[in-house]
């Protein structure tokens, strides 16, 4: 029942329990919303350590898609998957077809992706069982790593930030701690180097931390990350590093990262975050990138467009700022609340059909 409950509280459509216990497959897939358009998020391959976290994990993360897609003005819904399992030591091909099998049978409900534990490879192999699937390489008729261009999306936010919060254009000089030097912070790193920014980082795979470092990156011990004095804290790593621990250690002017579901609790880590004058970029808003990237192949992929339309996250940033000044609210209220805007507008339209692309065949889809 408390499941039940769980769900009915975040608004959910439909959760499904994924189990083969001949290849080892213990997975959940969370619709949260359709009204926009069929679910697109991620598969998370982690090492949960009850079923209970995983579950937290997945209703969370695809309520969060949902607000991603609302807020960035795509026609898709929300939705997310996870797989409990090590993707070092536990990802088999015969894992990865058993869950391509799941994600066929929502027939479209749910279109999966790279997440954490991902890569574009295992997307392929998923992509043997079902057409329900994005971020495969361009031979697929995909757009491959999708990465860069949430990389690309997060820089265009802390471009809009430091504007906002200082009233300059230039990334030179500014200094920024970021959370995770896994792809999407490596990438990120990379751009705020090239703009003259100063960055500091840090990561709890020795790889990440060597590629970091051949970058120029400084770097400092995971622990000592949040406390570290900076211009922005970019959070790039795994949730909830926002919390009632954490924030009074902040030591910087603007938090601005990849991550998702960087508050551990929204309205009290929002709110402790706006009574510090720390200006925070909505994670839900400033990662976007990922999923305007990998919503483009959903139509045919064009590199250029996709570049185009997530540059648009600095005056998406930007208004999000702009709301809550003018509402005085924190700025995670003001995102969410544009967001359910235009959900709501949606409502009540009645049978939709959408009529996608997956790997160069056409998809029509009747709810």
């Amino acid at each position: 029942m408390e499941l039940f409950e769980q769900m009915a509280s975040m608004g959910h459509e439909r959760v499904v329990v994924c189990s083969n216990p001949e290849v080892k497959l213990k997975a959940i897939i969370a619709v949260h919303s359709t009204v926009l358009g069929p679910g697109l998020g991620g598969v998370r391959m982690w090492p949960y350590e009850s079923f209970d976290e995983a579950m937290m994990d997945v209703l969370r993360l695809s309520r969060g898609m949902t607000y991603k897609a609302a807020a960035t003005g795509l026609n898709l819904g929300g939705a997310k998957a996870v797989i409990l399992g090590d993707s070092k030591r536990d990802k088999t091909e015969e894992l990865l077809r058993s869950f391509g099998r799941y994600v066929d049978s929502l027939g479209g409900l749910y279109i999966t992706a790279e997440d954490v534990g991902m890569r574009m490879q295992d997307m392929e192999v998923i992509l043997g069982e079902t057409r329900w699937v994005t971020g495969v390489s361009e031979a697929h008729g995909g757009s491959g790593d999708p990465s860069p261009v949430t990389a690309y999306g997060v820089h265009q936010g802390i471009k809009a930030a430091v504007r906002w919060k200082f009233g300059e254009k230039s990334l030179a000089g500014r200094r920024v701690a970021i959370q995770g030097l896994g792809s999407v912070g490596r990438y990120l790193a990379e751009g705020l180097l090239r703009d003259g920014a100063e960055v500091v980082g840090c990561d709890v795979d020795a790889e990440a931390v060597e590629k970091g470092r051949q970058l120029g990156v400084e770097i400092v011990d995971p622990d000592a990350i949040v406390a570290t004095e900076a211009d922005i804290f970019s959070p790039c790593a795994l949730g909830a590093s926002l919390n009632p621990e954490t924030i009074p250690r902040l030591r910087c002017a603007i938090v601005a990262g990849g991550a998702n579901n960087q508050l551990a609790d929204e309205e009290r880590d929002g709110r402790a975050l706006a009574e510090r004058g720390i200006l925070y970029a909505p994670d839900f808003v400033i990662n976007a990138g990922g999923l305007i990237n990998v919503y483009n192949e959903l139509t045919g992929y064009n590199r250029d467009r996709a570049l185009l339309t997530t540059r648009n996250i600095y005056d998406n940033v930007t208004r999000i700022f702009q709301e809550a000044e003018e509402q005085k609210v924190p700025t995670h209220v003001a995102a969410t609340h544009l967001a359910e805007q235009r959900i709501a507008r949606m409502k009540g339209l009645g049978s939709r059909q959408w009529s996608r692309f997956t790997g160069g065949r056409g998809v029509h889809i009747h709810t």
